[in-house]
Parts: structure tokens; sequence; C-alpha cells
């Protein structure tokens, strides 16, 4: 599937420590100014049209730990629709397969704690969100293109 090299900087063993930080540092910042600061990711295709960021809430299916982890969304109707792209890398985020264990969950949009419920996308609502995800973020084009996984598309549903 993959059809393009995932560019070689991207990979560096660097990168993952520094999104670490930043992630937490941005899940403090977004919480403490609901959403203010932080809610718009600027890099990217998001540089020249900024993406709306939430805060998903999720449960460590080993550890059992709660963890927050910042991601773009769309919303679709009342659902709130999030892309386990992790930048195109070979494997899903640690986020999703917690989702999957555990679906029932929350997200902050802005001021706004939403209770959720996730499931994957099946192929046919997978392809009516992927046009209107990647006018959201072109970016998300690249990634499925650096990667052999199809991305997964995760449907949060009001509960």
């Amino acid at each position: 599937m993959a059809t393009q090299p995932r560019p070689d900087q991207l990979d560096s063993p660097i990168i993952p420590k520094v999104l670490k930080y930043v992630g937490k540092a941005h899940v403090r910042v977004y919480r403490l100014t609901k959403g203010r600061i932080g809610g718009k990711w600027r890099i990217g295709a998001g540089w020249k049209k900024p993406v709306p960021t939430l805060l998903l809430d999720h449960v460590g299916r080993k550890s059992g730990k709660q963890f927050t982890t910042p991601l773009l969304y769309l919303l679709d109707g009342p659902n709130v629709v999030i892309v386990a792209s992790q930048g195109g890398l070979p494997k899903n985020p640690q986020w999703y397969a917690n989702l999957v264990a555990t679906p029932a969950t929350k997200v902050q949009i802005k001021g706004e704690v939403r209770d959720v419920l996730a499931h994957t996308a099946d192929g046919t609502e997978r392809a009516a969100l992927w046009p209107k995800l990647v006018e959201l973020y072109a970016d998300f084009e690249n990634y499925q293109a650096w990667t052999e996984r199809e991305i997964p598309v995760v449907v949060l549903t009001p509960r």
C-alpha cells in the first residue's frame, strides 16, 4: 500500500522523545486554557489551514493507567472522528489499541468534556470519511502513502 518513502528525518530517535514531552505540555496547557491555547494544530498542512484538536482520554490495555493524547479531529454530525495515523509509521499508535480494548471513553473539545464510545470505521464508513479528513488535514494523504497499513479511522459516538 505504501506508495512513497517516509522522509528519513521523521524517523530520528529524538522525535518520539520530543513528541512525548510536547504532548504532555500540550495536554496541560489545553486543559488549563480550555483549548484557547493548543486548540488548533498549525504544523505541516495545518500551517496554512489550522486544524482543531481535542484531548482523548484512554486506558492502557496492559497497564490500566489513564492517558490523555492530543489529536486532530473532524466533527461529523453528532460524531467526532479521529485518525490513527501516527505520522505514517508502520504501527498503529498506542491510543488506538487502548480504544479497541476499552472503547468507552471521554474527549475534551475546548472546555467541553464528552462521553463517547469508539469504533473503527468499516470500509464503507471509512471511504465516506477519508476525503473529508484529507480536506481537513492534507497530510493524512501523505501518511497513508508512507505506510503499508490502512490507517484506521475512529468514530466517537455520544453515549
